[in-house]
């Protein structure tokens, strides 16, 4: 997804005055709540931890990876942030569609701490139209709005919840999911159980995988690169990217093997020239 495809903006919140009148009240007895329970930040990252490590469906679902610029690029996701707000607490937290025009659909988030009265607000855009520029039926135009709704609340969430408390959690989480691979065995039975299910479920290749985490042969896949693959799997899951999209460099720009190589270096030692798709 470039930024024709997706753009995620900060915008300027909602102002207290532009409410109606009963829900400005509503927000004063929050507000008024908030100032009254304030938050106990140690209580709050000792939840998170737990809750993030609850189980390693959890723990998994707490990070994503996206293809930026040929590599792909890990973070917090939705879920985590989803976690994380339910921790903090005093805060109002939302995100809508707030238009859809003829190739891109918008939509609105905005967090509001309520105890420091700070509240930050982002849109996201995502492309409706397919890459023939044909425009999304209804059911698409649904599932990616509701894709640009998770992506605008995370952003906003996370620009809220103290840096300190989101890395814990994520750390805490990654920790998890990567498991004991202490020996080899360990590694191996770890690493073909998630090759496989980028093959059974999305068409993926070992060899796509690897191109994808830039290593050469599979022993190379450690736990860092583990990890990476299931938040590959996690962003495909919740619609932040897709097949067509994390393979697009991979497909139509494929990396010659090391045997294409070499074959490619003894045609040039011979006088053959033109090999472009090798070198």
């Amino acid at each position: 997804m470039g930024l024709e495809d997706y753009e995620v903006i900060q915008v300027e919140p909602q102002s207290v005055t532009q409410l109606d009148a009963v829900e400005k009240a509503n927000v004063d007895v929050q507000v008024a709540t908030a100032k009254t329970f304030p938050r106990i930040i140690s209580r709050i990252m000792n939840n998170s931890i737990a809750l993030v490590t609850m189980n390693k469906e959890t723990a998994q679902s707490c990070s994503y990876a996206l293809p930026r610029g040929g590599k792909p690029i890990t973070g917090p996701s939705v879920h985590l942030a989803r976690i994380l707000a339910q921790q903090y607490g005093n805060m109002r937290a939302e995100a809508k569609v707030v238009e859809i025009t003829d190739k891109q659909i918008i939509s609105r988030a905005m967090a509001w701490d309520l105890e420091s009265n700070y509240a930050v607000a982002f849109e996201v855009r995502r492309s409706i139209v397919d890459k023939y520029g044909r425009r999304y039926n209804d059911d698409m135009i649904t599932v990616t709005g509701n894709a640009a709704n998770a992506i605008a609340y995370r952003n906003a969430v996370l620009a809220i919840i103290p840096k300190g408390i989101m890395e814990a959690a994520y750390k805490a989480a990654q920790d998890l999911i990567t498991g004991d691979l202490s020996d080899e065995a360990k590694l191996v039975v770890r690493r073909k159980k998630a090759l496989d299910f980028f093959n059974d479920e999305y068409g993926i290749s070992e060899s796509e995988v690897l191109k994808m985490l830039g290593k050469q042969t599979i022993q190379q896949i450690k736990a860092e690169q583990i990890a990476l693959m299931l938040s590959t799997q996690q962003a495909l899951k919740d619609g932040d990217t897709t097949v067509d999209e994390l393979m697009k460099d991979i497909r139509s720009n494929p990396e010659p093997t090391i045997q294409e190589k070499k074959e490619a270096l003894k045609g040039k030692a011979k006088g053959v020239i033109e090999q472009p798709t090798l070198l």
